[in-house]
């Protein structure tokens, strides 16, 4: 079963990179993930000097292969239990 997790990451300059420069890092991220088996990346977010990536994995240990075959440092792994939003409200009894 996959598990969904947010992948912190230091990456300085990163929220200053171009169009071109940010194909590039995901290129380099796809050919990755392509490489294994049991996970997949699903967006990113970019903000200043880190990017956060909600990746489905079936592991933590599949995290931590990307990040070594991509070069892309997985500074912190979280692992998500749980999503809520706006209809979260409506949906839970009080």
């Amino acid at each position: 079963m996959m598990k969904r997790y947010v992948i912190e990451r230091d990456l300085p300059g990163v929220g200053a990179m171009s169009d071109a420069e940010l194909g590039g890092a995901t290129r380099t991220s796809n050919a990755a993930l392509a490489r294994i088996a049991g996970i997949q990346w699903e967006h990113s977010y970019v903000a200043g000097d880190k990017t956060f990536c909600i990746y489905l994995a079936e592991n933590e240990d599949l995290i931590r292969k990307h990040a070594e075959l991509s070069g892309f440092p997985a500074s912190r792994i979280t692992e998500v239990t749980t999503i809520i939003d706006p209809t979260t409200e409506r949906t839970c009894a009080v």
